[in-house]
């Protein structure tokens, strides 16, 4: 069984594909995704202030194997850490006034067994029906027959996208690099 809570040194490094390059200065679509809160998240809540969303395609659960192969796609391995990462930051985001959330074309139930089993303080949004994917083109790869996110970042500045992290790598170090660009945008001359 893979150890979920460590990222290999030898994982293979995703590309910058150009697949997210349309989605700096779009605005944000105002939809309505079921999060792990047990609560449906409306984004129209995000047209004040700023809000991280980060995309990852799948992630684990002790119980069950990944895919054949998992490890050897560029990007695929690291959703568990990714989520540690978020989580074990997360009141510094809190401090900074920036809502946070995960999300997955998983389902909610699937991700609320991961949220549970790490204690992510934050909500996970689940994009199954792939309505946000959708609307804003945002880059999937498929595997074993299902659609998966490729992992990215979005920081949304009132109902903006402002910047996009693509690719996230590594994973499990994508918080602090978006807390790093928040603080340098803040301190940056207007």
């Amino acid at each position: 069984m893979t150890n979920m809570m460590e990222v290999p040194s030898d994982l293979p490094r995703p590309e910058d594909d150009g697949a997210a390059d349309n989605l700096t200065g779009m605005k944000f679509p105002e939809i309505t995704l079921k999060s792990t809160s047990g609560e449906s998240v409306n984004t129209s809540s995000l047209t004040q202030g700023i809000t991280v969303i980060y995309c990852y395609p799948k992630t684990g659960r002790p119980d069950e194997e990944m895919p054949k192969g998992w490890d050897d796609i560029p990007g695929a391995r690291g959703c568990t850490v990714q989520a540690l990462d978020f989580s074990k930051k997360y009141n510094e985001f809190e401090r900074r006034g920036v809502q946070v959330f995960g999300m997955s074309t998983q389902t909610t139930d699937y991700q609320k067994e991961m949220v549970n089993r790490l204690q992510v303080p934050f909500p996970i949004l689940c994009d199954t029906n792939f309505t946000l994917t959708k609307l804003l083109k945002l880059p999937t790869f498929e595997v074993a027959g299902e659609v998966l996110l490729k992992r990215l970042t979005m920081i949304i500045k009132d109902g903006i996208i402002v910047k996009v992290f693509y690719p996230v790598f590594p994973p499990n170090e994508d918080a602090g690099e978006v807390l790093a660009w928040l603080d340098r945008e803040s301190n940056s001359p207007r």
